[in-house]
């Protein structure tokens, strides 16, 4: 029975591809902390060691601290870029979504789960601040009111492809992994999940496959199609 569902947001809720996305987030970041002093390549360069950081994490602090002080040594004598990237994810970041294929309303699709009875979590990586994600979901008319939970940098201490990552949501909503599926269109990071008992739909209009691994046996298909088989399988 499936009493909880599990949303990735990029490349899943959110239709686009990880590369132009990327592309646009750090020149838009990185014109922005410029006249700090902070130089384009070295800031690439420092936010690429922060998010290893929090991938790297293993629970003894929130991603947050070990991002910005991974960062913060990177750029010794600078000043603090904290408050203005603060600033800059409800301002500049919504540039981003000029890297959207199509800009779709997924509002009607988590309010048929949750008529339905279903809990909703938007279990995206927590490598952003929780303005960072908001402004993400605007994109396609979310709000945080629309999940009993958003994970982001502020509220985790793990990141995908962690294992830890979903037990430290499961343990804070009280979740049963057997009565929960992650729809995300990641196989190293979303469909990790089914280690713990979780059933998976991979989202397959972008999905991440690096290692080229076998995904025919995941039921698959558009977002549409999973709220069907989530339907028909609670």
């Amino acid at each position: 029975m499936i009493k909880t569902v599990l949303f990735d947001l990029d490349g899943t809720l959110l239709p686009f591809e990880q590369e132009d996305f990327i592309k646009v987030y750090f020149g838009e970041l990185c014109k922005r902390l410029a006249p700090m002093g902070y130089e384009p390549k070295q800031t690439v360069t420092s936010i690429w060691a922060g998010t290893k950081s929090m991938i790297m994490n293993d629970g003894t602090r929130l991603n947050s601290v070990a991002f910005w002080e991974t960062f913060n040594s990177m750029n010794p004598g600078l000043p603090d870029a904290k408050r203005s990237c603060d600033e800059f994810y409800t301002h500049e970041f919504d540039n981003a979504k000029a890297t959207l294929k199509y800009v779709p309303d997924r509002k009607p699709l988590i309010e048929k789960l949750r008529s339905a009875g279903m809990r909703v979590v938007l279990a995206t990586n927590p490598i952003f601040p929780m303005d960072g994600v908001i402004t993400r979901m605007r994109w396609v008319n979310l709000q945080p009111e629309d999940f009993e939970f958003v994970t982001c940098y502020d509220n985790s201490t793990f990141c995908k492809p962690n294992i830890k990552y979903y037990e430290e949501i499961f343990g804070k909503l009280r979740l049963k992994p057997e009565e929960c599926i992650m729809v995300g269109n990641s196989v190293p990071e979303d469909m990790v999940v089914e280690k713990l008992g979780v059933r998976t739909f991979l989202a397959n209009e972008f999905i991440e496959n690096p290692d080229k691994l076998d995904v025919s046996t995941y039921p698959q298909g558009t977002l549409d199609e999973a709220v069907e088989y989530i339907l028909a399988n609670r």
